[in-house]
């Protein structure tokens, strides 16, 4: 578990000093030393295991640094544990076999299952997901809102006669968002905007401007700028979440066979009471579940069977 103390330090050290480059040496250089001990490339990985949730968020060079500054400081306790001869008897050596568990446990895992999810497979489900994907039409709109009536049609009949709608939009508009952009609002598909807004805008041609369309929150002129197919996602765009989730999933089913393999057997009483409880109710979920499906194949056989008292059809 990374020390927040540890975190926080790094975090001053970073904020103080100069951000390094990119790395143009090699893939295992030397990074840094402490005390003559060298910290290479690849120790960075085995800190990133451990705390890299927790720097998602931060630039590649910055989160670099980081970790390589919780290395630091790892070896500089570490020093200190030996200098104190505190690296022996019971509570480190129970310490130390948990942390070699944790170790074979990582190796596990990366390699039995996140080593077995390949580009390739991940891309299968990418482009099966893809191909259920309904197309859906989105349109790009600007708009002018205003408070009145009167107001809109004031501001419609200046863009009919030829006045910028970008610019009208920074001197009349009162939406905040979109005022400074000229109006933009982007892409949006249906479900989006408020009903009038939408009803409104989807009945426009690209380039149409509308009449004065009331809504919860005032008077607006719309006008739209495209329509088009929403484009669907990249590949590399949902890589990342496709590969977690298909890691997630062969975790679990991973952990699920490897506990019916062992014998396991829970000790304390109040523990095994609570593993009792759970694995009754998920039993009977599983066996509810079995029987709703049986009862809809059994409905699904007799559709279209004659009812009692019913007379067969004839073709």
């Amino acid at each position: 578990m990374i020390h927040s103390q540890a975190l926080r330090l790094a975090v001053l050290v970073i904020g103080g000093a100069l951000v390094l480059g990119p790395n143009t040496a090699s893939a295992d250089a030397v990074l840094a030393k402490v005390n003559g001990q060298e910290i290479k490339e690849s120790d960075l990985k085995y800190a990133e295991a451990e705390v890299g949730p927790q720097l998602a968020e931060m630039p590649a060079d910055k989160r670099k640094r980081l970790l390589l500054e919780f290395i630091i400081e790892m070896r500089l306790f570490a020093d200190a544990a030996d200098k104190e001869k505190l690296t022996s008897g019971p509570d480190y050596e129970k310490r130390l076999a948990y942390w070699a568990t944790r170790a074979k446990r990582d190796a596990y895992y990366e390699g039995a299952i996140k080593g077995s999810i390949s580009d390739g497979l991940a891309k299968g489900i990418y482009e099966d997901k893809v191909k259920m994907i309904p197309a859906e039409e989105e349109i790009e709109a600007r708009h002018i809102l205003v408070d009145s009536e009167d107001k809109a049609k004031e501001v419609l009949e200046k863009v009919s006669k030829g006045e910028d709608f970008t610019k009208l939009a920074e001197e009349y508009s009162s939406d905040p968002g979109s005022k400074a952009q000229g109006g933009k609002l982007g892409y949006f598909s249906k479900g989006q905007m408020v009903k009038e807004f939408e009803e409104a805008a989807f009945a426009l041609k690209k380039g149409e401007v509308s009449k004065p369309v009331k809504s919860q929150f005032g008077w607006h002129v719309i006008k739209v700028d495209d329509r088009r197919t929403k484009p669907l996602p990249t590949f590399e765009e949902v890589k990342v979440h496709i590969v977690d989730s298909m890691v997630q999933q062969k975790g679990q089913q991973a952990a699920t066979e490897l506990r019916g393999k062992a014998n396991l057997e829970y000790v304390d009483a109040e523990i095994a009471e609570q593993v009792k409880q759970e694995t009754a109710i998920n039993a009977a979920k599983k066996k509810m579940f079995e029987q709703q499906m049986e009862d809809e194949v059994k409905k699904m056989g007799t559709e279209g069977q004659p009812k009692a008292g019913e007379p067969e059809k004839k073709d």
